[in-house]
């Protein structure tokens, strides 16, 4: 399907993923000068597996839908739309393009995920669901796969694809009775029970698991069946966020056990209220701390401020803060995409590193080495930063071993700053090679594997290959 054009305009040049309602497709906007967007398709298949139906006008009716619910949302947390329409028995919806990590891997990152961070997280979160629920419209699946932290560290909702419209008028069931559509360990307990209408408050019940997640990396209730992880939503109390994170705020704590209510009634009234609980734990303007990229307490510690002017389109590389800091590095501009879960990119990955250097002869303190990492990077020092982590792996794969996770990461983060800082002849035969490891454990479609693929091709093309 690469190179296959749609409306006239829109040429499809890579897939993203699936998504509930079909395939995400990157490409390009020949009308705009070749602006990057990203296509959505209607896969018949999979929508008729969620609404029960081979009807092609229901299939048809639903996508609509889709495409009228989102394109009402103006809103800088929300991914926007293009453009929509029909390409013979296929319909699209063209999207923006959006650069950044995704929540499930900016949170893998992260340990633990600090509490001030998860805070911003549901700020922003709320802001764009009074969005969202001002026009009639319950997103009714967030989670993380469905949200990207940007460098500059906005975040953005993707997915709008199961939202309900409740707008008076347009009001149609399009799922038939007992049809689960969402994530069953995100979902609300009315959602899943469909015994009542579903709300704004069942986002709100989403936000609380998202929110207790990112607190104390883990959720709320887990089963291995959706029926018995049901059991538990509707009978069963989680363990007190405090209980398991002491440091975090009581106040915080008792926000998260609200949002968790498995009444409606029990939970807060609106995300406004949600976002009047967090705001006395956020940041303020001028509130100091160092520029990093994807940290979600940016946009309100300075508000409205320009990215550092390193790299034009990209942002640089950064360590995240904590007593063990690990290297976080957001992806070049050329491979930001909407994730496969909907809207937006696969998160970017960081590309692979080859065979390590044979150990020093003194080991060396990888603490140490990352500490200095993170003053370079503020001063904006980042071909040392490479030098730096390059120096660091013999000493990661004596203390762990070549194979060891620790190194890996390590590996990857190396490779990608020699990416944002345009070395593509070293970094193109480590990406190859992490892209073969990662293709071996889960396939050559895994989200994590097709970047790679894209990041190896962007090598290439820079060295004319």
């Amino acid at each position: 399907m690469n190179g296959r054009l749609i409306a006239g305009r829109y040429e499809l040049t890579e897939p993203l993923g699936r998504g509930a309602m079909g395939q995400v497709w990157g490409g390009q906007d020949r009308g705009l000068g070749g602006r990057r967007i990203a296509v959505k398709l209607m896969h018949s298949g999979r929508v008729a597996s969620l609404s029960g139906t081979t009807d092609p006008e229901e299939l048809r009716e639903r996508f609509e839908r889709e495409c009228r619910a989102t394109a009402q949302l103006d809103h800088p947390g929300l991914v926007a739309v293009h453009d929509a329409g029909r390409d013979g028995e296929e319909l699209f919806l063209v999207m923006q393009l959006v650069e950044g990590s995704d929540l499930r891997d900016h949170l893998a990152e992260q340990e633990p995920y600090p509490w001030r961070w998860a805070v911003a997280v549901a700020a922003q979160l709320c802001s764009a669901l009074v969005a969202v629920h001002e026009v009639g419209i319950v997103h009714r699946d967030l989670k993380p796969g469905n949200l990207i932290v940007r460098p500059d560290g906005r975040v953005v909702v993707l997915d709008l694809g199961i939202a309900s419209v409740r707008s008076v008028g347009d009001t149609t069931r399009l799922t038939r009775t007992g049809t689960l559509l969402g994530t069953p360990v995100y979902m609300a307990p009315e959602q899943a029970t469909g015994t009542t209408p579903v709300g704004p408050r069942a986002d709100l019940y989403a936000l609380g698991v998202l929110l207790y997640e990112l607190l104390t990396g883990q959720v709320p209730f887990d089963a291995p069946e959706a029926t018995g992880l049901l059991y538990k939503k509707l009978h069963d109390t989680p363990h007190p966020v405090r209980d398991l994170r002491p440091e975090v705020p009581v106040e915080l704590d008792a926000l998260v056990r609200r949002l968790l209510d498995k009444e409606p009634a029990g939970r807060p009234a609106d995300a406004h209220e949600v976002y009047a609980a967090l705001a006395p734990l956020l940041p303020r303007p001028g509130e100091g701390g160092p520029d990093l990229p994807l940290d979600p307490t940016r946009p309100f510690r300075a508000p409205m401020a320009p990215w550092p002017p390193h790299g034009a389109r990209g942002a640089a590389p950064a360590v995240a803060p904590g007593p063990a800091p690990t290297v976080v590095v957001p992806p070049p501009a050329p491979s930001g995409f909407p994730s496969p879960s909907g809207y937006a990119a696969p998160p970017p990955v960081a590309p692979g590193f080859g065979p390590p250097p044979p150990p020093p002869a003194a080991p060396v303190d990888l603490s140490a080495t990352l500490e200095k990492a993170r003053g370079l990077l503020s001063a904006g020092h980042y071909t040392r930063v490479a030098d730096l982590l390059g120096d660091a792996l013999p000493a990661a794969v004596a203390e762990h071993g070549a194979h060891s996770p620790v190194v890996r990461k390590l590996r990857k983060q190396y490779a990608a700053v020699l990416l944002d800082t345009g070395q593509y002849a070293r970094a193109l035969p480590e990406i190859t090679r992490l892209a073969a490891e990662y293709a071996a454990e889960r396939g050559p479609y895994d989200p994590e594997v097709l970047q790679l693929r894209r990041d190896e091709e962007l090598c290439r093309a820079r060295l004319g290959r």
